[in-house]
Formats: C-alpha cells, sequence, structure tokens
C-alpha cells in the first residue's frame, strides 16, 4: 500500500523530461495556436515555432529597413548608432567570408543571400535568449489575468528559438542546397557543372566509385548543417532546463533543500551557461554562413 502511494506521488510530481521536452519540441503541433487544414499530409497550422519564425523575421525587416532608410535620409555619409554597427557586419560578412571563397568576381552576387542567412539565424537566436514571453506570462498572472484558454495565454507559455526547431534549419540548409547548385551552374554551365564534381582524368572504375560518393556528398552537407546549428541551440536549453529543474525535483523533498540547491548549485551554472550561449548564438551563425560560403566557392571554383 505504501508503494502504490509513493507511486502515486511521484507520477502527480515534477516532471523534468516533460518540461524540457515541451520547451525544446515542436510538441504543440497538436495544440496549436492557429488551426489551419492539413494539406498534402503537412500540417500547416501555426505553432510556437512558426509564430516565434514570423516574430523573427518582421522584428529583422522593421530593425533594418528603418536603419537604412533612416541613414539615407541623413546629408552625412558616415553612419552612426545601429547604422554602422550595420555596416560593420555587412563588410565583415562581404570582406572576411564571401570574398575568400567565391572571388572578387562574384562576391557581389552572393553576399546578399550570405548575408541574409548571417542576420536571420542570428537574430534568431539572439531573441532565444531572451525570456520575453516569460516576463509577459508574469505580467499577465501579477496585473492582466487572462484566461488560460485565451490566445493571449496561450501565446504566452513559454519561449522558444526559431533555429533550435530542425525544420526551421533544415530550410535553411535547402537554400544552401539549391544556392550551390545555382552557383556552380551559373559559372560553369549546367551539363558542366556537375561533370565537375568528378575530378577528370581519372580511370573509368574509380570515377563509377566516386559518382555515388559525390552524389552523397551533395546531401550529406545541407543535413550536416542542419544539425550543427539545431543540436547547438537546443542542447544549451536542454541543459539550462535541466539544471534549473533540480530546484524542484530536491524541492519535493524539503522546501529549504530546493533554495539551497538553488541558490548554490542551479543559479549559479545556468548564469555560466547562459554566458556561454552567448557566444554559442554568434558562433553557430558564423560557422553557417561560412560553411555555406565556402560550400559555394567550392562549385564555382570546381578546378582548384
Amino acid at each position: 500500500m505504501q508503494q502504490e502511494e509513493v507511486a502515486e506521488q511521484a507520477a502527480g510530481g515534477f516532471n523534468a523530461g516533460e518540461v524540457i521536452i515541451e520547451h525544446v519540441s515542436n510538441s504543440s503541433i497538436d495544440h496549436p495556436l492557429i488551426h489551419l487544414p492539413t494539406i498534402l499530409g503537412v500540417n500547416l497550422s501555426v505553432t510556437k515555432h512558426v509564430l516565434m519564425l514570423w516574430l523573427v523575421a518582421a522584428a529583422l525587416f522593421i530593425l533594418i529597413t528603418f536603419t537604412v532608410r533612416r541613414y539615407l535620409r541623413q546629408d552625412r555619409m558616415v553612419p552612426s548608432g545601429f547604422a554602422n554597427a550595420l555596416e560593420a557586419v555587412v563588410e565583415f560578412i562581404r570582406d572576411s567570408i564571401v570574398q575568400p571563397n567565391v572571388g572578387n568576381k562574384w562576391v557581389n552576387t552572393w553576399t546578399p543571400l550570405l548575408l541574409t542567412l548571417f542576420v536571420f539565424i542570428l537574430g534568431a537566436n539572439v531573441i532565444g535568449l531572451i525570456p520575453v514571453f516569460d516576463v509577459l506570462s508574469l505580467l499577465n498572472h501579477t496585473v492582466l489575468h487572462a484566461p488560460e484558454e485565451s490566445f493571449f495565454a496561450q501565446v504566452l507559455h513559454g519561449g522558444t528559438t526559431a533555429t533550435g526547431n530542425f525544420n526551421v534549419t533544415a530550410a535553411l540548409a535547402t537554400i544552401t542546397f539549391f544556392a550551390i547548385i545555382t552557383a556552380g551552374v551559373r559559372a560553369h554551365g549546367f551539363v558542366k557543372h556537375w561533370t565537375n564534381m568528378v575530378p577528370h582524368g581519372l580511370p573509368l572504375p574509380v570515377t563509377l566509385m566516386l559518382i555515388p560518393i559525390e552524389i552523397m556528398g551533395m546531401f550529406v552537407r545541407p543535413f550536416a548543417l542542419t544539425m550543427r546549428l539545431a543540436a547547438n541551440m537546443t542542447g544549451g536549453h536542454i541543459a539550462i532546463l535541466a539544471i534549473l529543474s533540480f530546484v524542484f525535483i530536491f524541492a519535493q523533498m524539503s522546501a529549504g533543500l530546493g533554495v539551497a540547491v538553488g541558490l548554490g548549485l542551479s543559479l549559479p551554472l545556468a548564469v555560466g551557461i547562459s554566458a556561454l550561449e552567448i557566444i554559442v548564438v554568434v558562433v553557430q551563425a558564423y560557422v553557417f554562413t561560412l560553411l555555406t560560403a565556402v560550400f559555394i566557392g567550392m562549385a564555382i571554383h570546381a578546378h582548384h
């Protein structure tokens, strides 16, 4: 009888696994924010991840458009403030990433795409670290008191990172996949691009062996980009949530023990990992952009 009571209490207690999965996965597809029909087997309903994707895109579009237009209305040529920082990012992407990989001839062709990828990934990573929805949720519970079934309350139920979703990173990697093909075709022509996949002058048996390997390599590159970005962004959030879960796990034993673990262990570790995440969000945006530039440059300079 006592074992059954303990099992019931454990079942009704804090479940760290469910909390972590709820925050890092797209599980809200079963209970979306906006219900839309399923077309060709694809559920088009708007989940929290989709909403975050839209918010990031809209925020970056408004911010950059406003900054550029404000700069163009000024009489002076030297930008200031955020426009100066934006110019530094543009020059860094163009001169340090795009130009060394694609060459002077194609630098202006591929800089806009790579700059867009870098800014979007960096923006999504950074916004995912800011607890905007958690602060608004606290405001809702203390001041607004919106009903739990309302759209506003459902939106505030935890934050998420758009680039932590494998569907988002797969879409970005798909853009890279077609950009590589487009770059090779534009530089060498359609037929020449595909023949450049295998080095010339090799014996026929070796050529036949390399063809399937090169074809697999075409898909391995975007797959690696997909997994690297999403896994790194998801891993950091899982680590922080797991560490903070210690507070609630030990609090089930004793409230004082939960507070002690929180102040002595969980809080310092969470702060340290959050500081590390600040570095990770920049590095991952840089790595994704750099590898895309490298792959495009390999297609353009196939003879090298």
